[in-house]
């Protein structure tokens, strides 16, 4: 399996953009690779990277997101892999408006499973597409700042980048 790569500086440091040359299939944060190959490993087996500048556009839509663009990464094609569960949730985090923020409840309220808050938390862990699927923008119940694979100082920066409502800690 080839899988295409590329990688973009940014105020929270390199970003790796990687694509099936169709779909975005994983987004992360440099010093986070370990854990994004471990999930390309588990979802494709045996793959290989190709190095595209840019593949599909997709790069300068996540540096427009940086630069202000509030509707830059909304139409990017994904291919997230995952059980039903997990892709129900992924797909929910879109729902989130830019600058918003909601309690992991209320994201499982939003998918049908109240009571499956852990399960929501446990499935945000996981999101193979930072950013894109905006799991930065889902809280703790009350309010604080938990939970994020790229790091809670990463969280923050991209909540006030987003002007969002900011929970103190």
């Amino acid at each position: 399996m080839k899988l295409v790569i590329d990688k973009i500086n940014s105020a929270i440091g390199t970003i790796l953009i990687v694509t099936d040359g169709e779909k975005l299939c994983a987004l992360d944060f440099a010093d986070y690779e370990p854990r994004m190959l471990k999930l390309l490993k588990k979802r494709y087996g045996s793959f290989d990277f190709q190095y595209v500048k840019n593949p599909q556009g997709f790069s300068n839509q996540i540096q427009a997101y940086f630069d202000g663009d509030r509707t830059s990464l909304n139409n990017i094609p994904i291919s997230t892999g995952g059980t039903v569960f997990q892709q129900q949730v992924w797909l929910a985090l879109r729902t989130i408006p830019w600058g918003k923020t909601i309690s992991y409840t209320e994201l499982a309220v939003r998918i049908g499973k109240p009571k499956a808050y852990r399960a929501v938390g446990m499935a945000n862990s996981l999101n193979p597409i930072a950013l894109v699927l905006p799991c930065h923008r889902v809280v703790g119940a009350n309010a604080t700042l938990t939970g994020y694979a790229g790091g809670l100082e990463r969280k923050r920066w991209l909540l006030n980048h987003e002007d969002g409502e900011l929970p103190q800690n």
